[in-house]
């Protein structure tokens, strides 16, 4: 049972207008491609397609959410779907006439967190229940409410919020509400993505310069930030489960480090200034592309440039990649890949 926030955490009095603020939490949030399936299609291929079979199957046999977009201004819809990796079994988990931001799933798979914002309304996190179909509000604070991470054991979830007027992350314990703010800085501090061990997560800021985010990870242990080494302009950070490689968003493009040599993979420019995910497995990649620029290496075959934009699933072991339609030709944002 989830536990609705509603209340006003103590915070400093720093103050940032509304829709900037929304603007700045967003900014820091070769293909051959795959027939998309219909929706609600059995999810049989996923083992037997040829570009998923080599899979593990924690990654073939999971579902990445994303959103799509259409339209523009006060007439945007958003809708946000999951699809198993192979591009079956899309379904329908949300809509809206406004913005999702940022879904983001639980460690077992069962629970998608995200943020939804109707017009003249403030974004507000939800929680989606895959087996009941059910969907939650569990932080409705007056400021913008963003960029959820569930704990791996699933009892707590981290956020970023505007509750106080600056940006701050603040963990919630889902069981009864209770709110627990981390960081106090008159910066801004967003996008937290927890590491596998519970222990500590990383995070978004631009502390020691505004407008030039970097890379932290908290410690729960000590309550301290230490910098991730990185290079220029880089945002929304994502830890894989072993805890070797991240995925974020590096510049313009869609990368992934190796934390321990810090050799950076750079995937793409997506025009989306979108970051890579990571798989279950972390041995893949997804992230959206604006429009398709697929020239097809299997058979040869050229297939040219789809109408509205993919995903692109990226493997960082093979160096090969596949996209998948949007649904209906809209803008691709924020995937992520779940068990």
């Amino acid at each position: 049972m989830f536990k609705t926030i509603m209340s006003k955490p103590t915070t400093n009095n720093i103050t940032i207008k509304g829709a900037t603020t929304i603007a700045i939490l967003v900014a820091l949030t070769g293909c051959q491609t795959l027939p998309s399936a219909e929706m609600k299609k059995p999810t049989s291929t996923v083992d037997s397609n040829p570009l998923t079979a080599a899979m593990p199957a924690i990654d073939r046999q999971g579902h990445i959410a994303y959103v799509e977009e259409q339209g523009s201004g006060s007439a945007k819809v958003s809708t946000l779907y999951s699809i198993r990796p192979d591009g079956s079994d899309r379904q329908l988990i949300d809509q809206i006439t406004g913005y999702i931001y940022a879904p983001a799933w639980s460690a077992d798979g069962q629970l998608l967190a995200y943020s939804k914002q109707a017009p003249r309304e403030h974004p507000k996190i939800y929680i989606y229940d895959k087996s009941s179909k059910t969907r939650n509000l569990v932080v409705n604070a007056e400021g913008s409410n963003m960029s959820a991470s569930f704990s791996p054991d699933g009892q707590y979830l981290l956020y970023s919020s505007t509750v106080g007027g600056n940006a701050d992350i603040y963990k919630m314990r889902l069981s009864d509400g209770k709110t627990e703010q981390l960081t106090t800085l008159p910066s801004t501090e967003v996008q937290p993505s927890y590491a596998a061990d519970g222990k500590s997560f990383v995070y978004t800021s631009d502390k020691v310069r505004a407008g030039r985010p970097r890379i932290y990870r908290y410690h729960f242990a000590t309550g301290k930030a230490v910098p991730v080494p990185t290079n220029g302009y880089v945002a929304s950070p994502q830890l894989s489960v072993d805890g070797q490689r991240m995925a974020y968003l590096n510049g313009r493009k869609a990368a992934v480090m190796t934390l321990a040599t810090g050799q950076v993979v750079s995937l793409a420019e997506t025009g989306l200034d979108e970051p890579a995910r990571l798989s279950p497995s972390g041995n893949y990649a997804v992230y959206p592309t604006r429009f398709s620029k697929v020239s097809g290496q299997v058979g040869g075959q050229s297939l040219g440039r789809q109408k509205g934009g993919d995903l692109v699933i990226h493997s960082l072991l093979g160096n090969t990649s596949y996209a998948i339609n949007s649904q209906n030709g809209g803008v691709v944002r924020s995937p992520i890949w779940g068990r």
